[in-house]
């Protein structure tokens, strides 16, 4: 009789191919992990993966394996998402997944309303640029740059936001005023690494601005405080943007990105009472302050 909580480690190895990692992940110890594994390899009589110094692949069992645990997670995360929440109580802890910039420049700094109006909900907030599975609980609500295609899961469209040039002053007084897209060329850029990026929203922005970058970084945050030393030229979130920054917006009618964000729910989940409390919290703060974006 195979047991969920084999399979849940079983699953993590295979994803991760690192009994480290995976251990990490599930706040295991890496030499436990293995020995529950060498444990579920010798009650089924079959060896789920090939060791080496790089790290573990799964086996043609193994492969055989991760199909059928796949299906039972998803039906246990669906049994779990149907019951949640049912007493209606507005507590416990809401996982919200949000790009970089949105997080941090707009919901942490608004966190202690959200504390103020339901001091039981605990939130979990996950800014970063990439792409959260809310099927496999990932996330209970994401903030997404696009419309998802697929899956139960309930998407509406939150605001528009800008992009737009930034530079110091310290950095204009230094190189003078760029008045145009030509005089942009020769100047030293900030940008993302751009194989680090998950979402195909965020790549190439500068392509044909930029013709020499002096710094890159997979942070917004970063590249933020290099543009704001004077290291060089950003495109940088208006709504994050603040006046203690000392930073001029360069070139406004010429060069100017606009993105949308989404607010994503998987629909099992949409009526739960503490989620629902942050999905409504999210979109009235936006409503609230939809000028500054």
């Amino acid at each position: 009789m195979l047991d969920w909580d084999d399979l849940r480690i079983f699953l993590a190895v295979a994803r991760s191919g690192s009994f480290v990692a995976s251990g990490r992940a599930l706040g295991l110890n890496h030499t436990t992990l293995a020995r529950r594994l060498t444990a579920l390899e010798s009650s089924i009589g079959t060896r789920l993966f090939d060791r080496s110094p790089r790290g573990v692949q799964p086996t043609k069992a193994g492969l055989d394996l991760i199909e059928h645990a796949e299906r039972i997670e998803d039906e246990v995360l669906a049994a779990g998402r149907r019951i949640e929440g049912q007493d209606g109580a507005v507590s416990g802890v809401v996982r919200l997944s949000t790009p970089e910039a949105f997080g941090t420049y707009f919901i942490a700094p608004r966190a202690h309303l959200l504390n103020a109006a339901h001091p039981q909900i605990e939130l979990e907030l996950a800014p970063e640029s990439r792409t959260v599975n809310l099927s496999k609980r990932e996330a209970d609500i994401a903030i997404s740059l696009h419309r998802p295609d697929q899956g139960r899961l309930q998407a509406a469209r939150l605001v528009d936001y800008r992009i737009g040039l930034y530079a110091s002053e310290d950095l204009l007084a230094r190189v003078g005023p760029i008045e145009t897209l030509a005089a942009l060329r020769s100047q030293p850029f900030i940008s993302y690494i751009e194989e680090m990026i998950d979402l195909p929203e965020l790549r190439n922005l500068d392509r044909s601005l930029a013709k020499r970058c002096v710094f890159r970084s997979s942070s917004v945050a970063a590249q933020m405080e290099a543009v704001a030393s004077g290291l060089g030229f950003g495109l940088l979130h208006c709504f994050a943007v603040g006046p203690h920054m000392r930073l001029v917006r360069v070139l406004p009618d010429a060069v100017e990105v606009v993105r949308s964000y989404w607010m994503v729910l998987h629909a099992d989940l949409a009526r739960v009472p503490r989620i629902r409390a942050v999905a409504d919290f999210v979109a009235e703060r936006v409503r609230a302050e939809a000028g500054s974006f």
